[in-house]
């Protein structure tokens, strides 16, 4: 039940990922914290996949927080800050499949889905068979990181989902999902592009998404040649050929 939950539960329960900054739960001498880098990757994986993440920062053997721990705190706040505090969804144009009650309705707009709050939305019309967000650009933009949110107080409702980009005047998958709840961080190789679309593939009664950024971590980047991996954090790539040319575009991992 902990790895997989219920789907027809009454209840969201969201699960507490637990983890020390320094291999164990007790500050020792010898040991040295996880770098900052690593600290993303642990969010990416835990607050990043509907989780509570739960950091422990033992103090040494002072009754203080070590010198090399805070620096280490600091650099992973500005990490955070860097990639997320700047949603390049912000100056494109939005448009949906449907809006509930109709275009021009203010309450479940699209752009709702810029606003950093879970009690703003977009809603589609009832029953729909085809959901969908769009974004036009109307310039190249570059990114690798997708960011959802639901408004989590009416219910966690989407089943599946998938992030495609224009590529060559047709829609190239990059990226899929299941649960999103709270949030939901997906990464992936670089891609660029005018115009993507979110796609709701299925969903427990009508979706809503109150929240859906896309941001630039240069951090997480990972070069395409495996022997140089050591930078690679928690994605895979995949190769499309497209005109007899080899583009790299993405599969973020689930």
């Amino acid at each position: 039940y902990s790895s997989g939950g219920d789907p027809h539960g009454h209840d969201w329960v969201p699960p507490e990922c637990d983890v020390s900054i320094r291999p164990g739960w007790f500050w020792h001498h010898s040991e040295h914290p996880k770098s900052a880098q690593k600290l993303l990757d642990i969010f990416y994986k835990s607050a990043g996949r509907n989780c509570l993440l739960l950091l422990n920062v033992p103090p040494n053997s002072s009754g203080l927080i070590s010198e090399e721990d805070i620096k280490v705190l600091n650099e992973f706040a500005k990490l955070r800050k860097t990639i997320f505090s700047h949603n390049l969804a912000k100056n494109a144009i939005i448009t949906a499949s449907s809006t509930r009650g109709g275009k021009g309705n203010r309450i479940y707009n699209p752009y709702h889905v810029l606003e950093e709050t879970v009690y703003s939305y977009w809603a589609p019309e009832p029953g729909q068979s085809y959901s969908a967000i769009y974004l036009n650009f109307q310039e190249t933009v570059s990114f690798n990181v997708l960011q959802v949110q639901e408004p989590i107080q009416m219910g966690q409702r989407l089943i599946n989902f998938h992030l495609d980009i224009l590529h060559d005047e047709q829609w190239r998958r990059i990226a899929s999902g299941t649960t999103v709840g709270y949030r939901r961080l997906l990464f992936f190789p670089i891609v660029k592009t005018e115009k993507l679309r979110f796609v709701i593939d299925k969903s427990k009664g009508d979706p809503l998404i109150s929240y859906l950024g896309l941001h630039l971590d240069h951090v997480s980047v990972f070069p395409h040649d495996e022997r140089n991996s050591s930078a690679k954090l928690n994605s895979s790539c995949i190769q499309l050929n497209v005109h007899n040319q080899s583009t790299y575009l993405s599969k973020a991992i689930m």
